[in-house]
């Protein structure tokens, strides 16, 4: 995320980063799973109201995880105008291995303006698996060449890397900031 954070940092974006408790429990020895999305939307609003940003100033989103559970509040903060977009890097559109699993019915209606980063063979949902599914037209794709779920290519395959990537991410987002949102 740092890489991310930087690329983002260099193309005009002042950027806030967080760590969900159960992440920073990890780092300490917890072996807990994750808890449900569902049970972390509490955390990531507190996250947006510690922020104190002026309305409609600001993009919310995350990597995973955290992209899942900013598109679940999106609408809500999108609505009474706390923010004006939502970015997703490597969304989690299923569990590796189980694409019926599907974690998008919410991403159908989705309202807000959302541009989602996705590497091509990222497990959690391929270019060919998520070229079929139903999304709200108010969410664009990136995709990214060789991608896995955390963006990067196998330099073997492309000759690109993790830091190529990330810049590529970085000015799509500005120009889809500067197209959709501003």
């Amino acid at each position: 995320m740092q890489m991310a954070a930087q690329a983002l940092a260099d193309v005009g974006f002042r950027v806030a980063r967080f760590e969900f408790a159960y992440m920073a429990a990890r780092r300490s020895g917890s072996r807990r799973p994750p808890p449900r999305a569902e049970m972390l939307s509490g955390e990531y609003g507190a996250m947006v109201d510690a922020l104190g940003a002026e309305k409609g100033a600001l993009i919310i989103g995350g990597k995973s995880m955290g992209g899942r559970v900013a598109s679940m509040i999106a609408d809500d903060l999108y609505a009474s105008g706390r923010i004006d977009g939502l970015l997703c890097l490597g969304y989690p559109f299923h569990p590796p291995k189980k694409p019926a699993q599907l974690r998008v019915d919410h991403l159908a209606a989705l309202q807000t303006p959302a541009l989602i980063c996705q590497g091509t063979r990222d497990a959690f949902g391929s270019f060919e698996e998520v070229g079929g599914y139903a999304l709200s037209d108010r969410i664009e794709m990136l995709w990214l060449e060789d991608g896995d779920h955390d963006l990067k290519p196998r330099r073997k395959m492309t000759g690109l890397t993790a830091a190529d990537h990330m810049k590529t991410v970085a000015k799509a987002t500005r120009a889809w900031v500067d197209r959709t949102v501003s």
